[in-house]
């Protein structure tokens, strides 16, 4: 079993508020590594409109390289614009999966969409700074990943890497809609899509994680590293109704594979779980593994999707 030690929360979106647009939640950490300070890439939502919708921005918080509950600036603005009018995106940026290739910074996200018979669609959308990070600029208006006659719904949770020259996306593409007292949830699974370039993929075309709650299990956010000659996937996975509550919430999970397309499940060795209380009690899901002064360490969300903040825990043995 791995050996996760929770360190505490690092950002907290109630203490961090900024005029109308970032107001609520931190979804979805993303880092990236600078010289003196770690980027947190995340989205974070207005309050909600008057109908009850909600729209998401991406932000970011830098914490201190030698000190990471430390804050040593957040960004003014939203990052990157929503789209346009009619646009995949135009109604928001979540979830998100920010890479460095060299000198280029991109950043994969789902765009979202309202519909009318259920609450919202995504695809996958790309862009790229030019500016360091700071800021994103689409590579085009349209999506880079988005629905077929195979995966005909919901495509989201991008988790991007590259590995031997590679670009590997893995995402979760939507089955079925399904509804239950009158709510209306989607049943997603994590697949994966592959490209030389970044831009133009090819679907793998089958679940990769086999579901072990339910039929109906929802399962995203999949993190992906090599390490002891072998990948290891760190997801988050749910029951599709009543996730809300802590017996049905979110929970981290973990797979191995040998050639990124066969993956044996193993939560049992996850090592990390929601807490008896406070910010991360409920739920415990999207987290991002990177690594720091050859220490390894996951940043993860907690209750309600996000809106309690944001956590960072270590590991404190090997990945084997």
């Amino acid at each position: 079993m791995f050996k996760w030690k929770k360190l505490g929360r690092v950002y907290n979106p109630e203490e961090n508020k900024n005029g109308n647009w970032r107001q609520e939640y931190a979804q979805s950490p993303s880092i990236v590594i600078f010289d003196n300070f770690v980027r947190v890439y995340f989205c974070c939502r207005p309050y909600p409109d008057s109908k009850g919708h909600y729209v998401s921005h991406m932000t970011y918080v830098d914490l201190a390289k030698n000190d990471l509950f430390k804050i040593v600036n957040l960004s003014e603005n939203p990052v990157l614009p929503h789209g346009e009018l009619g646009a995949f995106d135009e109604f928001g940026t979540y979830p998100v999966s920010v890479i460095r290739d060299e000198n280029d910074i991109r950043v994969y996200y789902g765009g979202l969409t309202r519909c009318e018979s259920v609450p919202f669609n995504a695809n996958i959308g790309v862009a790229k700074s030019y500016d360091n990070g700071e800021t994103f600029q689409r590579i085009g208006n349209g999506p880079v990943l988005s629905y077929s006659s195979f995966e005909p719904f919901i495509h989201g949770s991008p988790k991007i890497r590259k590995f031997n020259d590679t670009w590997y996306l893995w995402y979760c593409a939507g089955i079925k809609w399904v509804e239950s007292d009158g709510s209306k949830q989607p049943i997603y699974k994590i697949r994966m899509a592959t490209s030389d370039n970044g831009i133009d993929w090819k679907k793998i075309g089958k679940d990769l994680i086999e579901s072990v709650l339910e039929e109906n299990e929802c399962q995203a956010s999949a993190d992906v590293i090599f390490a002891k000659g072998k990948y290891h996937m760190f997801f988050s996975y749910r029951y599709n109704f009543g996730f809300k509550t802590n017996r049905r919430g979110y929970r981290m999970g973990y797979a191995y594979s040998y050639d990124l397309i066969n993956w044996i499940r193993d939560d049992e060795r996850i090592g990390i779980t929601t807490s008896e209380e406070g910010w991360d009690s409920e739920s415990i899901s999207y987290g991002h593994v990177f690594e720091l002064n050859d220490i390894l360490y996951m940043i993860y969300q907690g209750n309600n999707m996000g809106k309690t903040g944001i956590g960072i825990a270590q590991l404190e043995n090997d990945l084997i």
